[in-house]
């Protein structure tokens, strides 16, 4: 077995996560429709939680898999990247960076940031594991969907969707190799022209001068000399939103977030329930739990019984 034969049934094992319940974590159902309401303002709070709980359990049902024994277990590096490697004798060491992604947030907030440069034997993949309640807004994390892909084409697909020099850059980390692990970077930034539009203009001339290919991303050191040079002589801010899973236009991130959006939960389908609970028109998110969750107005006296 190899690191891309371990990389392959694992992720094969992974897909079977899909319909899974992890009984890590159970919320009540609200006993009024005005708590279901409340309920949902709010569930996307558990969300860091339940997806770290649900990260923890992966590596765990990963290790209860008899074809990984005799090569080695699946440990978590915490801190570290990727989130959890397979120790043992396979070479180079086969990773998963996993990322739960909860549906009825605004969008998927995971960030990948790490460079080209660590994927260059691509052992690395990105595991995303959409949840919900079982109930949308109550019951244990269900796994609705899984997506696993190469590590190596998220850093290709976010570098090639966020540069355009001079307008935007993305810079490789500083060459750390000299420093002890735990100092060593390993991201990459991204950042926004700052200057006016005649600078704006003198800038692009400069990136004219680089020749047909300038625009091609490049993390070389001499390609990120080139662009060192335009943040040295010219104003960019960072980008706090740099590297979003959900903005990086990966095509099996996309079908990922569009199967999930189509699955069908509690009567609706989660696109639909995203689109309801985000709009906070309580008259319409009352009627919906009403109709689908059973959850009714109930009189104190049957609270109290």
């Amino acid at each position: 077995m190899n690191t891309s034969d371990v990389i392959r049934l694992a992720s094969q094992y992974l897909d079977d996560l899909a319909g899974h319940t992890f009984d890590v974590l159970d919320v009540s159902k609200p006993v009024t429709v005005n708590a279901a309401v409340n309920l949902a303002k709010v569930i996307s709070k558990l969300s860091p939680l339940l997806g770290n709980l649900i990260e923890f359990n992966t590596v765990e049902f990963l290790n209860k898999q008899n074809d990984f024994a005799e090569f080695g277990t699946w440990e978590r590096q915490d801190p570290g990247f990727p989130d959890t490697i397979f120790v043992g004798n396979i070479q180079p060491t086969p990773g998963l960076e996993i990322k739960a992604w909860f549906p009825l947030a605004t969008e998927i907030t995971a960030r990948f940031k790490d460079s080209q440069n660590h994927f260059q034997f691509d052992q690395t993949h990105v595991v995303m594991l959409a949840w919900l309640p079982e109930k949308i807004i109550y019951g244990k994390p269900r796994i609705l969907d899984v997506c696993v892909v190469s590590g190596l084409s998220v850093a290709l697909a976010r570098d090639t969707h966020y540069h355009n020099p001079p307008g935007y850059l993305v810079l490789e980390p500083e060459d750390t190799t000299q420093r002890t692990a735990n100092l060593q970077q390993t991201n990459t930034s991204g950042y926004k022209f700052q200057g006016s539009v005649n600078e704006l203009l003198e800038a692009q001339k400069m990136v004219d001068s680089w020749g047909a290919e300038a625009k091609i991303y490049k993390p070389t050191r001499e390609y990120q000399h080139l662009l060192r040079e335009l943040l040295i002589c010219y104003r960019y801010r960072l980008d706090t939103n740099f590297a979003k899973l959900d903005r990086i236009v990966h095509p099996g991130i996309e079908e990922f977030k569009k199967r999930v959006y189509n699955v069908e939960v509690s009567g609706m389908t989660v696109g639909q329930w995203n689109k309801l609970l985000s709009s906070r028109r309580e008259d319409r998110i009352t009627q919906s739990l009403e109709k689908h969750l059973d959850v009714r107005e109930e009189s104190i006296d049957e609270l109290l019984d």
